[in-house]
């Protein structure tokens, strides 16, 4: 299947950039670092912090930091943005592959060379920092975690898909992707546990995407806010579908304001 050959390409590609690795490694043991001096001294004289142990928090960051690193499709968005300034997209319109699938599977590669070395060294520092791992031992939690966990993925591909082609009409999207950016370093919860927040806040965040790409996924990993799993699953999958018909629609409507190609 040609998009499976993409995927193994872009693992091939990621040789190259070794260095890389190296520190998209030490940006994840930052943030466990950074959990464990921080909570160690709030943890110092209690026991529990909204529902939180001290391990269940380090499980936390350990599963967040983890997932917030493999997600690496803010590329997406910049190489479009940049062939549609320099005239080379053209090529994606012209080879016979659907474009977005390309940046899937070229995502799912990538994702799945860093995910190994993520991985690594997350499991490294539970050992050295001496985590006494918290995990759920519902399978079918797990199950619906690593769902969640997916379709997290796949939507922020769409997001930085979508966000990519409205070069088509923009000349600049800095602005749309910076504001992205910022919003998703918090609202996903790989700053801080959402839980921690004003409960009012919390509860209108469910209705957005960017609370079940990391935070809920982690969550249930540790065993925790179970009850939101399959609710969680309905609501990011509808995201992917809406999100999907905007593309759609956007691409019919911008393809043909780039250089007469399409008409």
């Amino acid at each position: 299947m040609k998009y499976l050959e993409i995927s193994k390409i872009y693992i091939k590609s990621q040789l190259v950039w070794r260095a890389d690795v190296v520190f998209q490694v030490l940006f994840t043991v930052t943030k466990i670092l950074f959990a464990y001096l921080l909570w160690g001294i709030i943890f110092h004289d209690r026991t529990e912090v909204a529902g939180f142990s001290f391990q269940s928090m380090l499980s936390y960051y350990v599963i967040s930091s983890f997932l917030s690193q493999i997600e690496m499709s803010d590329g997406i968005s910049s190489e479009i943005s940049q062939r549609i300034r320099n005239g080379t997209f053209s090529k994606y319109m012209v080879i016979p592959i659907d474009i977005q699938k390309y940046f899937i599977a070229m995502e799912a590669g990538v994702v799945a060379y860093y995910g190994i070395f993520q991985f690594m060294a997350a499991f490294v520092w539970v050992i050295i920092f001496r985590i006494q791992f918290v995990v759920s031992h519902n399978p079918i939690i797990i199950l619906c975690g690593f769902l969640l966990v997916v379709l997290g993925l796949l939507f922020m591909v769409q997001l930085n898909y979508y966000l990519g082609l409205l070069a088509l009409k923009y000349q600049e999207i800095g602005t749309f992707l910076m504001i992205k950016n910022n919003l998703v370093a918090f609202i996903t919860g790989s700053i801080v546990p959402l839980m921690l927040l004003p409960e009012g806040i919390v509860s209108v965040m469910k209705f957005f995407p960017f609370y079940y790409i990391t935070y809920l996924p982690s969550m249930l990993f540790i065993g925790q806010l179970e009850s939101e799993a399959v609710p969680g699953l309905v609501i990011i999958f509808i995201w992917c579908v809406m999100l999907q018909v905007l593309i759609h629609v956007t691409w019919g409507s911008y393809r043909r304001k780039y250089d007469g190609v399409g008409i």
